[in-house]
C-alpha cells in the first residue's frame, strides 16, 4: 500500500503504518504541551499510542479469527482514524461473519475489563488532584479502560461497513439474500454518515467526525458494489470472462521483445511460457517499465529474470467464482487460466472482468445472462445484445 510501511510481521501478520498515521502522537503532543507542558505532551503522546496498541489488537481480534475459517489476513494497517484488517476474502457463511466482526469488539472488552480489574484492586479509579484538562501519567490506566469502553460502543454502531454493520448485515442474511442485507446494512451506515456530518457541522463533533462520516459513506457504497459483484459471479462461466486473445513472451525473449509487444497493442502484461506453452511466469507492465530502468537492467534482459513466478494459474474447469477469487487474493494484474497439461489457454484480468461485469448487470435476466438465454433459443449473439443495451 503506497504511504504505508511494515513495522512488524506477527502470526503472519504484517503490520504495516500508514505515514499519516505519525501525526497523531505529534497532534496528541502539542495539544497536551499547550495546556500542562512537558510532562502533559509526553503523556498525551504515550495515551495515543497505548489507544492504537488496543485498536491493532481489536484488528487481530478480527484476522485471527477468521484464520479459524481458512480466511487469510495479508496485512493490517494502522490510520490516523483507526486500524484497517485486510482479510483476503470474506466469510462464507452469515454467523462466521457475525463471529469476525464482533471478535474485534470482543478484544476491547476483554482489556477494559482486565483495566477495571486492575484500577479497582489497587483502589486508583481517580486522582482527585489531577488536572482535568490534563492527561498525566498515573491517569492512562483509567483513561485507557474510557478509551476502550467508547471504541466499542463506536465500533458497534450499526454503521456498515464498521463492526455493527457487519453484524447488521450478518444478522439480515440469516434471512436475506446476501446482496439485499448489504444493500440495507449500506444503506444504514450511508443514513449514520449523513447524521454525523450533520452533528459535526452543526453540533460542534469535529473535523475528526467529519472524516468519519466520509469515510463510512463511501466505504458502505463500495461494500454493496462489491458484494452485487460477489452475487454476479456466481451466474457467470469462467469462459465468458476470458481473454483468449492476447500474445506471450517466450523464457529466452528480451525487455526489447516486450516493449515491442507493449506498443504494438492494447495488452499490458504478457504470459512467458516454456516450449511446451506451459506457463512459467508473468511479465507486468510495472515491472517491465522498472526493469528499463535499473542499473542492471536494460532492453537486452532476459524476461526470464524479471518476470513474476508468484502469480497462480486457475484451471481451465474451474469456476468463475474461482477465478474471481484468486485474482483478488492476489492483487495480480493478469491471471493465467491453464489445461490439465499446464498449457496456456486464456487470461483473466480485472479489467476484462469489469467490463463483462457491467455488461451482465445490465442483459441480466431471469437470474443469468441475457446472452447465454438469447443463445439457446438462437435469438441473438452477445455482440447484439450489448449493441441493444447500448442503444437503450
Amino acid at each position: 500500500m503506497r504511504w504505508s510501511f511494515k513495522i512488524a510481521r506477527v502470526a503472519g501478520i504484517d503490520v504495516r503504518i500508514h505515514l499519516t498515521f505519525l501525526l497523531l502522537p505529534l497532534w496528541f503532543a502539542f495539544n497536551g504541551y499547550q495546556h500542562g507542558g512537558a510532562p502533559a505532551a509526553i503523556g498525551a503522546a504515550v495515551f495515543s499510542l497505548l489507544v492504537f496498541l488496543c485498536v491493532l489488537l481489536h484488528e487481530f481480534g478480527h484476522a485471527l479469527t477468521a484464520q479459524r475459517y481458512g480466511i487469510r489476513t495479508a496485512d493490517i494497517t494502522l490510520w490516523p482514524i483507526g486500524g484497517v484488517a485486510r482479510l483476503e476474502r470474506l466469510p462464507d457463511q452469515p454467523m462466521q461473519e457475525l463471529v469476525v466482526a464482533l471478535a474485534g469488539p470482543a478484544v476491547n472488552v476483554v482489556i477494559a475489563a482486565v483495566l477495571a480489574l486492575a484500577l479497582g484492586l489497587g483502589g486508583a479509579f481517580h486522582d482527585p488532584g489531577a488536572d482535568a484538562n490534563v492527561l498525566q501519567l498515573n491517569n492512562l490506566p483509567l483513561e485507557l479502560l474510557i478509551a476502550n469502553v467508547w471504541l466499542v460502543i463506536f465500533n458497534l454502531i450499526p454503521a456498515f461497513p464498521m463492526d455493527g454493520g457487519r453484524v447488521l448485515r450478518a444478522l439480515l442474511a440469516t434471512r436475506l439474500p446476501y446482496p439485499r442485507a448489504t444493500q440495507i446494512a449500506a444503506n444504514v451506515g450511508q443514513g449514520c454518515a449523513i447524521l454525523f456530518g450533520f452533528w459535526a457541522f452543526f453540533g460542534g463533533g469535529g473535523p475528526t467526525l467529519v472524516l468519519i462520516a466520509f469515510f463510512i459513506f463511501f466505504a458502505a457504497g463500495q461494500e454493496a458494489t462489491a458484494a452485487q459483484m460477489r452475487d454476479l459471479t456466481r451466474n457467470v462461466r469462467l469462459d465468458e470472462a476470458l481473454i483468449t486473445d492476447f500474445k506471450t513472451l517466450a523464457l529466452d525473449a528480451t525487455l526489447a521483445d516486450a516493449v515491442a509487444l507493449l506498443l504494438r497493442g492494447s495488452q499490458h502484461d504478457f504470459p512467458v511460457v516454456n516450449s511446451a506453452g506451459q506457463v512459467a511466469g508473468v511479465l507486468t507492465r510495472q515491472d517491465l517499465i522498472a526493469a528499463l530502468g535499473s542499473e542492471n537492467g536494460g532492453p537486452r534482459l532476459r524476461v526470464a529474470e524479471v518476470m513474476r513466478t508468484d502469480i497462480p494459474s486457475v484451471p481451465a474447469g474451474a469456476s468463475f467464482e474461482t477465478a474471481f477469487r484468486a485474482m483478488q487474493e492476489c492483487a495480480c494484474p493478469a491471471v493465467p487460466v491453464v489445461d490439465r497439461a499446464g498449457r496456456l489457454v486464456g487470461l483473466i484480468t480485472p479489467e476484462n472482468v469489469g467490463e463483462m461485469m457491467m455488461i451482465h448487470s445490465v442483459l441480466a435476466h431471469g437470474g443469468q445472462p441475457a446472452w447465454r438465454t438469447a443463445a439457446a433459443s438462437g435469438d441473438a449473439s452477445p455482440a447484439e445484445l450489448a449493441a441493444r443495451a447500448t442503444r437503450g
